[in-house]
């Protein structure tokens, strides 16, 4: 049916005092005696458009007085208060019913109950906002590597092999439940690929053997990960931003990091100012300042060794001890990022036993060429690496691990066959959001978040 969005109404001038057509959901009303008033929304705007019902001219309008109900009105767009618009209702046609069993009557819901129904939480305020910030979110940063010369890459999502080599892999298989076959090899020789295969949980691998022929690469597709982690920070599946650059060293990628981490926040503030000042009244004080603040400064970066001094010397008792060799913990990232720098922190050069095999050995024997981004009030939201170049202190790093060399075979030809040295990093989607938005629970910048014991 034709009819134009809110937004347009409500943003071009040309509009005023001529008749128009929206289509919509109401999101609050409320009668008088001679008039009365609907908000509606069409999701194309944060900001609702309000319908003016002169009850002298119209009959019959009861039924477009009920939260949730979806209209389509025909009016006039008149001037408003501080500058905005309204329609004055000629005509209204009801196009779904809602009846008053409908949950989203209030105002304000918290968010654990708006996340017992993913498939109505996204007509609120805040998951209108969230969802208009990640596709804005998401359209920066497909801009940000296609105005650099990267190349898009879309790597599998089936997968034969573990990127990361810690075995969190989602398990793919057409059998199912069997008691017929008398081992695990029996099984998978029978599956539908005959060998074991998961879900991706990145497409790190394949991404460089791209970037191998193409020079910069990227990727942008969900990954799985099949890890019993029930914090605000950690979903089953999650969407994954993965460039991986070739003549990059470890500075290189650092810098490129950065780069795109203030290139995405900027074009956020100035593409969705409504949102961010909704979330900053509503969720997150200073947010805006926070975000300029991070626009205005040069990211630290500090040395692993330096970061585990800072926390054994601080003033503070962590609930995870503090040791050399240690992987940090959440709350050792916030207090260095929040309580020592005040600003985003690359922590490098990390023990390469607690790091991936794939992650390009130091001189000193002990430690890789790898740096995790940590920022104030989330953690870590990039994990990065130099990739080791050198076929056989690969080939020493995957055996350590115990890991199967056959299904690794194409990556490590990589390091015969005009071997260079390259770098990338893996960029959370979710988690960028959550610091841009100021929402506090991954499960909250996500359609339907999959946790563990929950799936709909």
């Amino acid at each position: 049916m034709k009819h134009i969005d809110i937004k347009d109404i409500q943003t071009k001038a040309e509009y005023v005092d001529t008749d128009v057509t929206v289509c919509g959901w109401v999101r609050t009303s409320r009668d008088s005696k001679n008039m009365a008033f609907l908000e509606m929304n069409d999701g194309t705007s944060l900001k609702h458009l309000q319908i003016v019902i002169d009850k002298s001219a119209l009959d019959n309008y009861d039924f477009a007085l009920k939260l949730g109900t979806a209209l389509k009105v025909t009016g006039t767009v008149v001037p408003a208060r501080q500058g905005s618009v309204e329609i004055n209702a000629k005509e209204i046609t009801l196009l779904g019913d809602c009846p008053a069993d409908y949950p989203l009557q209030k105002k304000r819901h918290t968010l654990e109950f708006l996340r017992t129904m993913p498939h109505l939480r996204v007509r609120t305020n805040t998951f209108n906002a969230v969802l208009r910030v990640r596709s804005v979110m998401a359209a920066s940063i497909h801009k940000y590597f296609q105005d650099r010369n990267y190349v898009y890459i879309n790597t599998p999502l089936l997968t034969g092999s573990d990127c990361e080599g810690a075995g969190e892999v989602f398990k793919v298989t057409t059998i199912g439940y069997s008691d017929q076959y008398k081992s695990e090899e029996e099984y998978y020789s029978n599956d539908f690929f005959g060998k074991k295969a998961g879900l991706s949980v990145s497409g790190q691998l394949e991404g460089e053997v791209a970037a191998m022929a193409m020079g910069k690469i990227y990727t942008f597709g969900p990954s799985f990960r099949a890890e019993n982690s029930n914090t605000p920070r950690h979903v089953a599946e999650f969407w994954h931003i993965e460039p991986e650059v070739a003549f990059a060293e470890l500075d290189d990628i650092i810098e490129i990091a950065e780069d795109m981490i203030k290139y995405i926040v900027r074009d956020v503030m100035e593409k969705c100012p409504q949102e961010l000042a909704f979330f900053n009244q509503h969720f997150e004080k200073g947010l805006i300042d926070k975000l300029q603040h991070l626009l205005d400064s040069e990211f630290e970066i500090l040395d692993y060794t330096k970061a585990i001094e800072i926390l054994k010397d601080a003033k503070k008792e962590f609930v995870y001890p503090v040791e050399w060799g240690c992987d940090l913990q959440t709350e050792h990232e916030r207090y260095i990022t929040e309580e020592v720098f005040n600003k985003p922190v690359f922590i490098t050069n990390y023990p390469k036993d607690i790091k991936s095999f794939y992650m390009k050995q130091n001189p000193d024997g002990k430690t890789v060429a790898a740096t995790d981004l940590l920022v104030p009030g989330v953690g870590e939201i990039i994990g990065c690496s130099e990739r080791e170049a050198d076929y056989d202190k690969l080939v020493e790093a995957m055996k350590a691990r115990n890991m199967n060399m056959d299904e690794y075979a194409d990556y490590l030809e990589l390091r015969k066959f005009g071997s260079v040295p390259h770098s990338g990093f893996g960029l959370g989607f979710e988690r960028i959001i959550m610091y841009v938005t100021g929402m506090s629970n991954i499960r909250d910048v996500i359609l339907y978040p999959r946790t563990v014991g929950s799936i709909r």
